[in-house]
């Protein structure tokens, strides 16, 4: 017993992955404002900037958590959860600021309703995964952990709007884009912000996981 309490614990995971996912959506809030006033260049800037705050935020969240996780023994969840989980809701932070720099290296110059649709679904989805991560330091409670599958679901569905969106997007494309620089530039982006929401719901999955094993 004595053994135990001398190892070293760790109790802010929960902490930090809310602090992320905060991160996240504030990233996600940011890109959706960017796409609406992109005619505004000053405000554009002002967006774009947010969007690497956030970001880089979360990077530093996400060192935080491996650094503790390394020198943490007794930890509340699996260690491998914890890692995989911290990391593929980083990539979900890491491919919102590649969809806004590579519109701004692209020198995209109109937003197109998909753009649009792809952002608002993508923001749903960290929305919801925000409301997911909330859940995890009390799955032990029934409610809770059925309330956080719930959510996960509700990302699945987002997903899965979000590859309708982009089929449907891709045939407007080639179909009605004449401009060849044009297609490359939408195509690119298109594919950036679905994979925004497949992101998510590969971290809504690893929830699932980390749900069903410990609730």
């Amino acid at each position: 017993m004595l053994f135990g309490k001398l190892l070293p614990r760790e109790g802010n995971f929960f902490v930090m992955f809310n602090q992320h996912a905060n991160y996240i959506v504030e990233a996600a809030r940011a890109f959706s404002n960017l796409v609406a006033n992109y005619s505004d260049i000053h405000l554009r800037e002002k967006y774009n900037q947010d969007v690497d705050n956030a970001e880089r935020a979360a990077d530093r969240v996400t060192q935080e958590v491996n650094r503790v996780l390394h020198k943490t023994f007794i930890t509340p969840i699996d260690r491998e959860q914890i890692h995989s989980l911290i990391n593929t809701m980083d990539d979900v932070a890491d491919l919102i600021q590649d969809a806004a720099e590579t519109m701004a290296l692209y020198d995209v110059k109109l937003m197109t309703e998909e753009i649009a649709r792809l952002t608002a679904l993508g923001q749903k989805c960290c929305e919801r995964l925000q409301e997911a991560v909330a859940c995890l330091d009390k799955i032990t409670e029934p409610k809770v952990a059925e309330a956080a599958l719930k959510t996960c679901e509700e990302i699945d569905r987002l997903e899965s709007d979000a590859d309708r969106v982009m089929r449907s997007a891709m045939s407007k494309l080639f179909r009605e884009e004449p401009d060849v620089r044009e297609v490359i530039k939408l195509k690119a982006i298109y594919e950036l912000l679905e994979t925004v929401t497949d992101k998510c719901e590969d971290v809504a999955n690893l929830i699932e996981g980390i749900i069903l094993e410990n609730s």
